[in-house]
């Protein structure tokens, strides 16, 4: 069992930037604004790297090129929540005149259908479960405005998409894309609760899969569903077509980014979507740690945003060659292998979990018990992150601050745990 390569040409990579860069209809007026926008894709296409937005272009407009229809519904995902798609322009000086630029890639490409909707997140939700149904060979997305707005869905989630197949032995690959990260932006748009999602996953934390050279997709095929937080635009490109290449169907819950999408650091290159490369589950610390692993005195690992916070304060503090901070990219099912690897790359060293979310919810009791089972329980794993707490994230700015900076000291203090505690 095998997946397509999911890299596509620097030609076509090309070509479909040129398409997200342009305006392509003649005599349509956009935004002002708009203009600035499509001059840093531009700049991007020059420089051959892309942003979170542009990497989805890449993998959407490489699909409808391929004849594979995609679907992307949700509150606001024609401009995107924060202001990075635009997929649909509007023209300035007639009424109701757009142009969708992906509809544009190739005369005999599949339809893109995108759509606001209205804000009832259990009813759409449900909708286009429904429509993934019906269609297996399109690739359908639905896009919650917050991570958070999951809530109002959960019957959906719960009773349909998690246990679908267990059920009804029918297969189902939509796709949740749950926008997720401590910004300070409050209780009720910060988390996208992966601790429920993880909870309902179905693969065994104390069993460490037989190593063969299908393991990766052995493992998707026998999962209820696949839950990822992607840190790097290339990898969110590779997860999306991935989910059409695959020999089956399941769903894939996705933990977007909010603050990443125009991070400075959060850029892939060309190079890392070319034919020959793929998802990575999980992505080893490749920096002046990789060169002498046994000077190392701590492994950090973590998935999504904090990594980029755990890297700028590691840097800051001359840490770069004694602390390895590795990141987690696919949660569910767990990339035991791979995980497994980098404990015996750096077998001095301690072994600490950090997440940015509070300790009874996020990543940590989901990891915990598979990453024991990893190292047969012969190292401690210490954990740094929030306190535990009964709502997703403090309301107060300062506070927030004030909880981050303790959360990044105690991962990155080397004499924070004891070997006595």
């Amino acid at each position: 069992m095998s997946c397509p390569s999911t890299g596509i040409s620097e030609e076509e990579l090309s070509h479909i930037g040129n398409i997200a860069a342009s305006v392509p209809v003649e005599d349509f007026t956009i935004h002002g604004g708009l203009t600035r926008i499509l001059k840093g894709r531009a700049d991007m296409l020059s420089q051959r790297v892309c942003d979170w937005a542009l990497s989805e272009y890449m993998a959407f407009g490489s699909l409808l090129k391929d004849r594979i229809h995609i679907r992307l519904s949700g509150q606001d995902v024609e401009r995107g929540t924060f202001s990075h798609r635009h997929h649909v322009l509007h023209d300035q000086n007639v009424d109701k005149r757009i142009c969708i630029p992906m509809n544009y890639i190739s005369p005999d490409q599949a339809p893109y259908t995108v759509c606001n909707s209205s804000l009832s997140e259990y009813g759409v939700l449900g909708f286009e479960l429904g429509f993934a149904m019906a269609s297996p060979n399109a690739l359908v997305l639905w896009e919650a405005q917050f991570g958070d707005f999951n809530n109002t869905a959960q019957c959906i989630i719960d009773q349909f998409i998690s246990s679908g197949q267990a059920k009804w032995v029918r297969h189902n690959g939509i796709v949740l894309l749950l926008p997720h990260g401590m910004e300070g932006m409050g209780p009720e748009h910060s988390s996208a609760r992966p601790e429920r999602f993880l909870q309902m996953c179905n693969d065994d934390p104390d069993v460490f899969p037989k190593l063969t050279e299908d393991v990766a997709v052995r493992q998707l095929y026998d999962c209820n569903w696949i839950v990822v937080n992607c840190s790097t635009p290339a990898n969110y490109f590779h997860v999306l077509r991935r989910q059409i290449l695959l020999p089956f169907r399941k769903p894939l819950i996705v933990f977007t980014p909010k603050s990443l999408l125009r991070h400075p650091e959060a850029r892939s290159s060309f190079d890392d979507m070319l034919p020959g490369t793929a998802f990575k589950r999980v992505i080893p610390d490749d920096g002046p740690v990789a060169s002498s692993p046994e000077k190392v005195r701590r492994v950090i690992f973590c998935s999504g945003k904090i990594y980029y916070e755990l890297i700028r304060e590691r840097k800051n503090r001359g840490m770069d060659d004694a602390v390895a901070v590795v990141r987690i990219e696919q949660l569910s099912p767990f990339p035991f292998d791979l995980v497994k690897a980098e404990t015996e790359r750096f077998l001095k060293a301690d072994l600490v979990w950090c997440q940015e979310e509070h300790k009874n919810q996020g990543y940590y009791d989901y990891v915990k018990p598979r990453l024991h089972t990893t190292i047969h329980s012969t190292r401690h794993l210490w954990y740094a992150g929030r306190d535990p707490a009964a709502a997703p994230a403090t309301g107060n700015k300062h506070t927030h601050v004030t909880e981050l900076q303790r959360l990044l000291d105690t991962a990155l203090d080397l004499e924070a745990f004891s070997r006595n505690d």
